[in-house]
């Protein structure tokens, strides 16, 4: 039976309601500059003589961050403060009611436990062990393989028919300001407040004919009316550069995960070559085996050899 639990953001927000006046009071400093300076053992409350510490505070702020929004610093730290003295409160109630000895109760926590083993071991094993080194020669690796690509910035004027294209190009080409024509006239709602501006773009962004028009012309050059799905537009490019590949800060992170994420699974193929895995359900033994059956099947065609049945578990 599906268990119910007290939701978190009640007691959130019973907290923040309970200390919302403090916002009025001056600091002399923050209160997060006094936490960021303060050991992790350092008591901020009790509760019947149970210490709160800034260590309690941080995992609190790390499970409710953004359950608190952008309140002022010490509003937050006394709502987690709050918080924490509730969870301490409420679980002496339930000590009092035994409801930590129950089978329900003791199932949750092994599974909690091995899901925040499996996450530190993540931290400090896995994580740990990717370098910035490995990333940085992924990165080089694939910068090295794209090729040179160039982009544009234009700006364009969208009509409902060739004939008022035609038109308010002629207008332009007498004299009038393509951007205030764009504004004027132009049907696209998101780029027309800006005098048609589209910004830089590279191949593959716009539609076929559009793009197409676009990087046929020269700076400065204004395009004959182009038809697209939209409509009609009248183009002009505005510049022409080579496209910058990403620096390698900005994907540092992607890269480092996507190594974290390889390395994860190749630790789990290592374990459980060596563990001794059983599946007991019916269903689910059936479907490994299936699953091994055709990847036998597949490594039996590659190599030209006769498939091997696969053991079953």
């Amino acid at each position: 039976m599906h268990r119910a639990y007290p939701n978190k953001r009640g007691f959130v927000a019973v907290a923040i309601l309970v200390i919302a006046s403090l916002v009025a009071i001056p600091q002399a400093a923050t209160a997060q500059d006094k936490q960021d300076k303060a050991d992790d053992t350092k008591v901020v409350a009790k509760v019947n003589g149970k210490a709160i510490t800034e260590a309690d505070m941080r995992m609190a702020e790390n499970e409710l961050g953004r359950e608190l929004g952008n309140i002022p610093p010490e509003v937050k730290r006394r709502a987690l403060a709050e918080y924490l003295i509730d969870n301490v409160l409420f679980a002496d109630a339930a000590e009092a009611e035994k409801l930590g000895s129950t089978p329900e109760f003791e199932n949750q926590m092994r599974y909690l436990r091995n899901r925040m083993l499996r996450e530190e071991y993540f931290e400090k094993t896995l994580k740990t062990a990717i370098g910035e080194d490995e990333a940085k020669k992924i990165y080089d690796a694939k910068i090295a393989e794209l090729k040179p690509e160039d982009e544009v910035a234009a700006r364009h004027i969208l009509v409902d028919s060739e004939e008022k294209a035609k038109e308010l190009r002629a207008k332009i080409e007498g004299g009038a300001d393509f951007a205030e024509v764009a504004k004027e006239s132009s049907n696209d709602t998101g780029s027309k407040e800006n005098g048609g501006l589209l910004g830089y773009f590279g191949k593959g962004q716009m539609v076929p004919e559009f793009e197409a028009a676009a990087f046929k012309l020269k700076k400065g050059e204004m395009s004959e009316p182009v038809k697209t799905n939209f409509g009609w537009h009248i183009i002009k490019l505005e510049d022409r550069r080579r496209k910058e590949p990403p620096s390698f800060d900005t994907v540092k992170s992607t890269i480092m995960n996507s190594l974290v994420v390889k390395k994860a699974q190749e630790k789990s193929s290592e374990m459980r070559e060596k563990a001794k895995l059983e599946y007991v359900d019916a269903d689910i033994k059936k479907q490994i085996e299936e699953q091994k059956a055709k990847q036998a099947e597949a490594a039996a065609k590659k190599d030209g050899a006769k498939p091997e049945a696969a053991p079953k578990q």
